[in-house]
């Protein structure tokens, strides 16, 4: 198993305190939830699945978020889509709600998975909530993917990545002008990431091809 940069403990005890001391209702709400739908859970790095939205609220929290409902979502984003947990079932205002529920990805009937991505990233830009969830999510997931992800699944992450969460940060910055500063910072991150790992690969391919 692979061992975790930050103690997913430690992270815990940092949010609930945060949350505490600011009064963030919906936060500490999720906090408990989350750990308890998701425990047992692995990434596939190995490391426990809780470590993945801890670490993204801790994100959020390091850009200055305090917005209630934002870390709220974060900490629920994917307990519906990986642990069979309904809408209903979450212990949040429907706000938070509407921002996992966007998160969620779904294929409807007679839907391609290429049609169902387009929607899906389309109807983002109607939370705020879960425009910044997906792309701090987006975030720690390209920041993980080298040495987990195969390298079909790499380029297909990369090509998903420039595809749509580019230009729905481009679009979110004509929605939430108040979130520029952070939706830059989100932005070089995630070129960063992706740019360095995609020369990388391509380096590696011309290497391989110079000596076939």
């Amino acid at each position: 198993m692979s061992k975790s940069v930050f103690s997913p403990d430690k992270m815990y005890t940092y949010i609930r305190g945060f949350a505490t001391a600011l009064r963030m209702e919906q936060t500490l709400k999720a906090l408990t939830f989350s750990r308890e739908k998701h425990q047992g859970q692995l990434r596939k790095s190995g490391e426990p699945y809780i470590v993945h939205p801890l670490t993204m609220a801790c994100d959020a929290m390091s850009m200055g978020i305090k917005d209630d409902n934002i870390i709220a979502t974060i900490l629920l984003h994917d307990v519906c889509e990986d642990c069979g947990v309904s809408l209903q079932e979450l212990p949040v205002n429907d706000v938070v709600r509407r921002g996992v529920q966007l998160m969620t990805f779904t294929v409807l009937d007679g839907e391609t998975k290429e049609i169902a991505k387009t929607r899906y990233y389309n109807m983002l830009i109607q939370s705020k909530e879960a425009v910044i969830t997906k792309l701090i999510d987006r975030c720690h997931n390209v920041s993980s993917m080298a040495g987990t992800f195969s390298i079909e699944k790499l380029k297909s992450y990369i090509d998903e990545t420039r595809t749509y969460v580019l230009p729905l940060l481009r679009q979110a910055k004509d929605h939430f002008p108040e979130e520029s500063d952070r939706l830059f910072t989100l932005k070089y991150h995630i070129t960063s990431v992706v740019d360095a790992i995609d020369l990388t690969m391509q380096a590696y391919e011309n290497k391989e091809e110079k000596y076939e």
